[in-house]
């Protein structure tokens, strides 16, 4: 893998490119005439996950909760507003439990039955090792 190779985009989507000097970047040996193209997301349009394993929650009854859907906020697993500036197109889901309780709320977002974690994390796990090992290998 040459050096540009180690800068990627988080996203596919992502709205802006911006050059950066080679400079700035950490201990990467190159010559002075290259540069790196570096993809910045201004917006997202999928959830991020916010951990890799689900948060173990207690809910009281009755009130009312607002579940992080889009995965950028600082107050994990309940909503802070950040989606309104950086996931506008993802909300946040409202729920009311019937029962004080202790629930895992998923964390990564990948969930089929929000708010609750189903074990879709571990899939997101699999993947994750699965894409390292084969970074490995290039």
């Amino acid at each position: 893998m040459n050096a540009t190779g180690l800068m990627c985009a988080v996203r596919t989507t992502c709205l802006q490119t911006f050059r950066r000097p080679p400079l700035l970047l950490p201990s990467v040996s190159v010559s002075s005439s290259s540069s790196f193209m570096v993809q910045r997301c201004l917006q997202s349009t999928q959830p991020v996950p916010a951990a890799r394993l689900p948060y173990r929650v207690k809910l009281s009854a009755g009130k009312r909760y607002a579940w992080c859907a889009c995965g950028h906020s600082k107050k994990q697993p309940f909503c802070d507003g950040t989606h309104k500036a950086k996931a506008p197109n993802i909300s946040p889901l409202l729920f009311t439990p019937d029962k004080n309780k202790t629930v895992m709320l998923c964390a990564c977002k990948q969930t089929k039955n929000s708010p609750y974690c189903d074990g879709s994390h571990l899939k997101v796990i699999y993947r994750d090792v699965v894409k390292y090992v084969k970074g490995l290998f290039k």
